[in-house]
């Protein structure tokens, strides 16, 4: 199996999940003209579409490529009216590319937001990326820590494939909190240089995000006099106060 990915609407990525035979997955398709190119470009042969969440920019591609190419779309409740014609949820298992797919319940940024895994790769959307987290447009704080905890508990080789190119701005929020923290300063020279030269930061390896990532461990990160709060023994509230804090960033 191989891996590859469409920049699309300025930060977004489209994933492409694609075999020997050039049969492939597309997941989150924001928009249909660059991934129809990249498809007739390889030799591509979609075979089904899988979605996240409803937003827009995850799902404005999907009746065309739908159309062309006529094949089937993968995706939770909230997707029916964007083209979805098979509803899935947590522990439906669809097998396709001669691989088993895990579908996990992810609510918070949207309350229907689900995400794909198959070994080594996990379809995040918008709910974890590396080195942060999604906003919350419908679910709330609680709702998207436990789906953080949820992402924290696969595999430590798990590939994060994340929805945005936001890595850069989720490392300078963390740093603006821990101006000290060594593992969030190697990873910022890393990732600018990547990004200087045009290349992407996710897939993400999610043992390196349990280092870097203050919304998937808060108690990994020492905030003693960091954050107002009177209930910081609690770590779904250090990551509610966190993610309020990256609102007004």
């Amino acid at each position: 199996m191989y891996l590859t990915k469409i920049e699309s609407n300025k930060d977004n990525y489209i994933w492409i999940l694609y075999n020997e035979k050039k049969e492939c997955l597309i997941i989150d398709p924001g928009e249909y003209s660059s991934v129809y190119k990249l498809c007739v470009k390889k030799n591509f042969i979609p075979i089904a579409i899988l979605l996240t969440h409803h937003h827009y920019d995850h799902v404005d591609g999907v009746q065309k490529l739908k159309d062309i190419f006529q094949i089937p779309v993968y995706g939770p409740k909230e997707t029916i009216y964007n083209g979805t014609t098979k509803i899935v949820k947590e522990g439906d298992k669809l097998f396709l590319l001669n691989q088993i797919f895990q579908v996990f319940n992810l609510p918070g940024h949207t309350l229907g937001h689900i995400g794909f895994y198959t070994t080594p790769w996990f379809f995040s959307g918008d709910t974890l990326f590396s080195a942060g987290c999604g906003r919350l447009f419908e679910g709330n704080a609680y709702d998207m820590y436990l789906s953080i905890k949820k992402i924290n508990k696969m595999p430590p080789n798990t590939l994060i494939c994340a929805g945005h190119e936001y890595t850069l701005q989720n490392l300078n929020f963390a740093l603006s909190i821990l101006p000290e923290n060594a593992a969030l300063l190697l990873y910022k020279k890393h990732v600018e240089m990547l990004r200087l030269h045009k290349k992407p930061t996710v897939p993400s390896i999610l043992y390196l995000e349990r280092q870097i990532n203050i919304f998937l461990n808060p108690y990994n990160f020492n905030f003693q006099g960091k954050l107002k709060s009177l209930l910081l023994e609690e770590e779904w509230y250090i990551f509610k106060t966190l993610r309020e804090m990256k609102n007004n960033f």
